[in-house]
């Protein structure tokens, strides 16, 4: 079964993934950019479990202890992590882990909509509106794998306008854009210092 997804007031209460003056940019034309830079705090973390479960049994789905348990390590690395590295923190917890189990509850994850495969560094994000994903365009840092949503439908529709003019189709909800974050760029030596040490 199939319903809407929460309405937003319900998402209010885990602060890293919302609409809050330090956490998003304003864009012209009413766009907004969403980065949740920081890990989910311990009430947030919880207020985003309640309400992923409280969707998942409104799909008739549930979100089960191994299902919650890796969608509660990605919120709080609080940026994209491969499946290696959940896997390998999934062993720390549960000794007996395997692949499979991981990869199915990212399936699960991801079908009901809860997460990101950030195809351009093989990795998976908590959506930033955790249930009420707009699919936005993903700017992925190549370095640290932090993400920033960047919400604009009108320049969206234009930019799939284009590539089924050209005579292609989107394989995907998802569209991507390459980067190096602002923290990533200021941990990066100057070109002088760059040429002296070469």
């Amino acid at each position: 079964m199939n319903t809407a997804k929460p309405s937003p007031d319900m998402a209010a209460p885990h602060d890293h993934h919302h609409d809050h003056d330090g956490d998003h940019a304003h864009l012209h034309d009413g766009a907004q950019a969403r980065s949740p830079a920081r890990p989910a705090s311990p009430a947030s973390l919880d207020a985003a479990l309640a309400m992923a479960e409280a969707y998942c049994r409104e799909r008739g789905e549930k979100l089960t202890p191994l299902r919650r348990k890796v969608l509660e390590l990605l919120l709080t690395s609080g940026r994209a992590t491969k499946a290696y590295s959940l896997l390998d923190e999934m062993r720390q917890i549960h000794p007996g882990s395997a692949p499979p189990t991981v990869y199915r509850a990212l399936d699960f994850l991801l079908a009901a909509g809860l997460i990101h495969r950030i195809e351009s560094i093989n990795a998976f994000a908590v959506c930033h509106d955790l249930t009420q994903c707009q699919h936005g365009i993903l700017v992925v840092c190549q370095q640290c794998g932090n993400i920033t949503e960047l919400h604009e439908p009108k320049l969206r529709q234009a930019l799939v306008a284009q590539i089924e003019a050209a005579g292609y189709r989107l394989a995907g909800d998802g569209i991507e854009l390459k980067g190096v974050c602002a923290q990533c760029q200021a941990a990066e030596p100057a070109p002088a210092e760059a040429a002296a040490q070469s």
